[in-house]
C-alpha cells in the first residue's frame, strides 16, 4: 500500500454522480409497444431489481411490439469484495521470443494449433484477433510465432470437421471462438465439441481445448469440458503464454508428448 492511501474497502457501492450514491444505469428490452404503460412497466421491473428510485432516461420502439429502455437509478445493494470469485492468471506472460525458445528447446518441433468458429457462428473477429498475424491490441497473432503452426479453419465449422482437422494436423491445441450466444448456442456448441474430442481421443492424447467469447464465464471449464476459457479483451500473448504453460513448461506437461 502506498503511503498516504487507506486500505482498500471490502464493501463497495456503485458510483454515479457522487461517491457512494449507488447510482447505476442498465438497459433491457420488453416485448410490448412503446407507450406510457411500457415505461411504467420498465420502472416496475427496475424496482423489483432493487433500483429505487428509477428513471427511464431513454425509450425507443423496436418494431411494433418491442421497446428498448435505458433506466437510471439508485441500487439498494452492496458488493462484498471478499466474496468475489475470479479466475486468476496462473502462468507468466511471455514475449514471442520466449514462447518460441520454450517450444523449440522442449518440444523440438513446432506446436500445432487448430482454430475456428463452430456451429452456425460466422463471426471470425475473435478467432482472427488471436490467430491472424495482424493480431489484436498491438500484439501480433499466433501466426507470427515462428515455432507455432497455426491452422485457421474460419467460420461455421462443424464439430466433426474440427475433430477431423485436429487429427489430420496432429494438433496440440484446439482454439474455438463463440460470439453468437442466442439461446445459449455457445454453451451447447462447446459441450458438443468437448464430448466429440473425448470420444475421438484417449484422454492423454487429446488436444488442449481452449474456448473464448464475450459471454463465457471463466470458471465454467469443468461444466463445459474444456481446459481453459478466455473472455473479452484477451490478447494473443496471453493465449500463447498459456499454451506454453499447459503444453511445454507447466507442471502437467508430458515432455513433448501430446496430451
Amino acid at each position: 500500500m502506498k503511503p498516504g492511501r487507506s486500505a482498500e474497502p471490502t464493501i463497495v457501492r456503485p458510483y454515479g454522480d457522487a461517491t457512494g450514491d449507488g447510482m447505476v444505469q442498465l438497459s433491457f428490452t420488453l416485448p410490448i409497444p412503446h407507450d406510457k404503460r411500457a415505461e411504467g412497466a420498465a420502472v416496475q421491473l427496475a424496482h423489483k431489481m432493487g433500483i429505487d428510485p428509477a428513471l427511464v432516461v431513454h425509450a425507443k420502439s423496436i418494431g411494433p411490439d418491442f421497446t428498448f429502455f435505458v433506466v437510471y437509478g439508485r441500487a439498494n445493494h452492496l458488493v462484498d469484495l471478499s466474496k468475489v470469485e475470479v479466475v486468476e492468471r496462473d502462468y507468466p506472460l511471455l514475449t514471442p521470443k520466449e514462447v518460441n525458445q520454450a517450444v523449440k528447446s522442449s518440444l523440438h518441433r513446432r506446436l500445432v494449433v487448430v482454430g475456428g468458429c463452430i456451429g452456425t457462428d460466422a463471426h471470425t473477429v475473435g478467432i482472427d484477433a488471436i490467430l491472424n498475424i495482424k493480431g489484436f491490441a498491438g500484439e501480433k497473432g499466433l501466426e507470427y510465432y515462428r515455432e507455432l503452426k497455426v491452422v485457421n479453419l474460419g467460420a461455421q465449422v462443424a464439430v466433426p470437421q474440427l475433430v477431423a482437422h485436429a487429427k489430420e494436423e496432429r494438433a496440440d491445441a484446439v482454439l474455438v471462438s463463440q460470439v453468437v450466444t442466442t439461446r445459449d448456442a455457445h454453451v451447447l456448441n462447446t459441450k458438443e465439441m468437448s464430448a466429440a474430442f473425448r470420444e475421438a481421443y484417449p484422454e492423454r492424447q487429446r488436444p488442449l481445448l481452449v474456448i473464448g467469447g464475450p459471454r463465457f464465464v471463466e470458471n465454467q471449464t469443468a461444466d463445459l469440458g474444456v481446459d481453459r476459457i478466455f473472455g473479452r479483451g484477451t490478447t494473443p500473448g496471453e493465449v500463447a503464454s498459456y499454451l506454453v504453460h499447459a503444453l511445454v513448461t507447466g507442471p502437467d506437461r508430458a515432455d513433448g508428448v501430446r496430451r
